[in-house]
């Protein structure tokens, strides 16, 4: 399974920042984003990471554009490109983004998103049947797709409603249409992760939830060396979840909580964390000195059984970051 930083998904998304925020981790406050649970409800219960990105309060800043181009990945570069020749314009028409992972033996991991905004299907639709788009209909719904659609990493892509879109691979597509004929549970039952989209819920234009197998991976690549320390591998391996949760304003900051198995996990992860930084500083002091300036400010502080980071990025920090490529997507 790739790794959830470089594989979350958007037409016209904030993934940037969100990467921003895996790595250098922070809050602020702005005009937080915060979605209806009804969205929330059309999401299969299986998802075991979900995110928000709302794009019409990210467009406001002077960096979003760089950072947006600088990371996402060349496929969805397509996808977008794919949307406006059918009369969908991302930058006017996508005001908030909700998009989720899932992860089976059967299918590998699959992406499903919802974009709300102003659409007209029927005007999209026709565009689609003049391009000879290969469509598929699955129980009244039409799904186009990007690609011939046979391959289990095409993207496809769908109109609920004239404020409503779906897209991502189409097994988690069909998981998100049983769900609104009722033949599947949604996301609203699954009692690990829905409480923590709660907790979330409004703490930034961006925010993440992340269960316990995305979690673990996170915070293996925020804490790399942790392999080279038995304690630490251990914790991370108990950990239960994480949140995240990117605001805006002069420039980004991002705050995550990890959910630890315990208040002693969550201390000793926090002495781990803070060494790991230290020693990240250390290496991009050389060749990334404004990257080192940012990590300088980063807080780790154990809670309970949270693990709380907290760091944030001044707008010149991060064109700074961005001119050097600093979170250019190898993708």
């Amino acid at each position: 399974m790739r790794k959830p930083i470089h594989r979350l998904i958007a037409i016209h998304c904030l993934i940037a920042a969100f990467l921003l925020g895996v790595f250098l981790c922070a809050p602020q406050r702005t005009s937080a984003g915060s979605l209806s649970t009804s969205v929330v409800g059309m999401f299969p219960k299986q998802v075991g990471e979900f995110a928000y990105a709302d794009l019409k309060s990210a467009r406001k800043f002077p960096w979003f554009s760089q950072l947006r181009d600088q990371l996402l990945p060349s496929k969805f570069r397509q996808f977008e490109q794919f949307l406006v020749s059918a009369g969908v314009d991302p930058d006017s028409q996508v005001d908030e983004l909700a998009w989720g992972g899932i992860v089976s033996k059967a299918t590998g991991e699959q992406v499903v998103g919802i974009a709300l905004g102003t659409f007209n299907p029927s005007s999209s639709e026709e565009r689609f049947k003049q391009q000879k788009l290969p469509m598929f209909d699955i129980h009244g719904y039409h799904l186009y797709a990007f690609g011939g659609g046979a391959s289990a990493n095409d993207i496809l892509f769908l109109f609920i409603d004239s404020n409503t879109a779906a897209f991502g691979h189409r097994s988690a597509l069909e998981k998100l249409i049983d769900v609104r004929t009722g033949v599947s549970e949604s996301l609203l039952t699954n009692d690990q992760l829905f409480p923590l989209i709660n907790e979330a819920n409004g703490s930034g234009i961006i925010w993440a939830v992340l269960d316990q197998n995305y979690a673990h991976l996170a915070m293996q690549q925020l804490i790399p060396q942790a392999s080279q320390f038995p304690q630490a591998a251990t914790i991370i391996a108990r950990i239960k979840a994480m949140t995240i949760g990117v605001d805006a304003d002069n420039g980004v900051d991002t705050h995550f909580q990890a959910v630890c198995n315990s208040p002693d996990d969550a201390n000793l992860l926090a002495a781990a964390l803070q060494a790991g930084l230290m020693y990240r500083r250390y290496q991009e002091s050389q060749d990334h000195p404004d990257l080192a300036g940012a990590l300088d400010q980063v807080r780790v502080s154990p809670s309970g059984d949270r693990l709380k980071v907290e760091a944030p990025v001044t707008q010149d920090q991060l064109l700074a970051l961005i001119r050097t490529k600093a979170f250019a997507s190898p993708m």
